[in-house]
């Protein structure tokens, strides 16, 4: 049994909630009517969408306005509209999530089953009143946002990775794996890329933070951006390659393309799935491989996870410096433990001592964003790599964010502070011509 029909099948339980629905919204039999009017008469090719989205808009007009004056309703025009607008939404937007999707204070949306659909706002959760009809409905939606970019989603490959065209990214994931029906989560990202004035005026660092970060990208240093889930790594991965020279070649590699460069020369690759006979997978480890035939200037890998972690490595120490990748972690030291696993996990025999040195000659700075209690995201350590000592990695703070408890509204309190450390790369820098000015380091 297929599992569309199955969704539909368990849709025969969910009677209450509809009438439920009904008693909230006073049209919701009509749009239903309405609704399978436009399946039947008007073939939808997501694909096109993008393309044709007005001329679809007025034949869905038309035949939404055939079937309100064929059932002789007596509505306004206010209310006409509305009708109109939510059934747009549903047959060609993303349905009861598209206003959301358009509101710029929202910046993760998710769906955990028709009935509940949850978004940030101000880094904190809130139940919305927003509603789908059922779980085929979800299930529709999800394939209005895969279609497009070629993935798929059905029993055989009941999780997904996509993005919207905005490039929002978008995670779906179905039953069987999903037990309460399909769920959807999307982390929105600005239509315009936040620039470094931005994250100062959002206080994810200060201004002398941002200043020797771009300094940093300039003269070509390594750099690892490590922080949890949602703290915010892939917007300051995309601040940081804005201050890459216009005349470098960029090769950015990601599993869903996220990244907006300004850049022009910049050469965006993204993973593959499987096929339907379990063939045709290209991973991030492949691409990272590849890359390095392609003449890049600069190395950008939205997320390293496994054993692409060594295929970078060695990109950044056989002269593919100034690349820029992110990972996983919760301190700069576990980021260093994290790599060292994800080396290991690409099948080399090698012992951890020569994974170290790889490391510390590779890396030079990690950043360490996180996300706080009160929902704000703070660059927390700019920390160098200075080398080895032993068979310890020498890990040196020049920046920290120094938290100091929470006012009366629950907003935390803290500064950043620097060190009083002068870092090791300030006199590489001045090799290669860029000078730092001296009150950065105060």
């Amino acid at each position: 049994m297929s599992l569309i029909r199955r969704l539909e099948e368990a849709n025969v339980d969910k009677k209450a909630n509809n009438q439920n629905e009904k008693k909230v919204d006073p049209y919701y039999e009509l749009k239903a009517r309405i609704q399978n009017r436009i399946i039947e008469e008007l073939d939808i090719d997501f694909n096109e969408i993008s393309e044709n989205n007005e001329d679809i808009k007025k034949k869905i007009d038309y035949i939404v306005t055939k079937h309100i004056e064929k059932e002789s309703l007596n509505l306004t025009s206010n209310q006409k509209k509305k009708i109109k607008e939510e059934l747009i939404d549903e047959s060609i937007g993303f349905g009861p999530i598209t206003g959301l999707l358009a509101d710029s204070k929202v910046t993760e949306i998710m769906v955990n089953g028709p009935d509940h659909v949850y978004i940030e706002k101000g880094g904190k959760l809130v139940l919305t009143d927003a509603k789908f009809k059922n779980d085929s409905h979800v299930l529709h939606v999800i394939k209005k946002i895969v279609a497009p970019i070629g993935r798929r989603i059905d029993e055989s490959s009941p999780m997904v990775d996509a993005r919207l065209p905005n490039g929002s990214r978008v995670n779906a994931i179905i039953p069987p794996l999903a037990i309460d029906g399909p769920s959807i989560t999307i982390r929105k990202f600005a239509e315009d890329p936040f620039k470094i004035e931005d994250l100062i005026s959002f206080g994810t660092l200060s201004p002398k933070m941002g200043e020797l970060l771009k300094y940093c990208v300039q003269g070509r240093l390594n750099i690892f951006v490590s922080g949890g889930t949602g703290s915010g790594k892939t917007t300051t991965l995309n601040v940081l390659s804005s201050f890459i020279p216009e005349d470098e070649r960029i090769v950015t590699i990601e599993d869903s393309a996220e990244l907006q460069l300004s850049q022009e020369h910049v050469v965006r690759l993204e993973t593959r799935p499987t096929n339907v006979e379990g063939k045709g997978e290209v991973t991030i480890r492949d691409l990272v491989k590849n890359s390095l035939r392609m003449r890049p200037d600069r190395i950008i890998v939205g997320e390293v996870r496994s054993g692409e972690a060594l295929d970078m490595l060695q990109a950044m120490n056989t002269g593919h410096d100034g690349s820029l990748t992110t990972g996983h972690a919760n301190s700069p030291r576990d980021m260093l433990s994290r790599i060292e696993t994800m080396v290991l996990m690409s099948g080399m025999n090698l012992p951890v001592k020569a994974i170290r040195d790889q490391v510390a000659s590779a890396i030079d700075i990690i950043i360490q964003q996180s996300r706080l209690m009160d929902g704000s995201r703070k660059i927390t350590y700019i920390t160098e790599v200075q080398g080895m000592e032993g068979d310890v990695i020498i890990l040196q703070d020049i920046f920290k964010f120094e938290q100091r408890g929470t006012d009366n509204r629950g907003k935390v309190k803290g500064e950043f502070i620097f060190t009083g450390v002068v870092p090791k790369f300030v006199q590489k820098l001045k090799e290669k011509g860029i000078n730092i000015p001296i009150d950065i380091m105060r």
